[in-house]
């Protein structure tokens, strides 16, 4: 695994065990919801930008993106 791949890895699992501390979350229950959302892809495509932030800017724009995924779902739906 190269350098960068690895930071984005170390980057990710940074942010699913912040998420995970944050909600009171099972490891497998955070993961589920970072899956479900496509949350998981947007960190890795968007690691440059996003790794420069803190963790509480971080958990701020997880539960943004997140809303903004239940919104898009319902409006699909209704």
């Amino acid at each position: 695994m190269d350098e960068r791949r690895r930071d984005i890895a170390y980057f990710v699992s940074f942010c699913i065990e912040q998420y995970k501390n944050a909600k009171g979350l099972t490891g497998e229950e955070a993961m589920t919801v970072l899956e479900k959302y496509g949350l998981l892809d947007y960190l890795q495509r968007h690691f440059d930008v996003l790794h420069t932030q803190g963790h509480r800017w971080l958990l701020t724009e997880m539960d943004e993106f997140i809303d903004k995924r239940k919104q898009e779902a319902k409006e699909v739906k209704g």
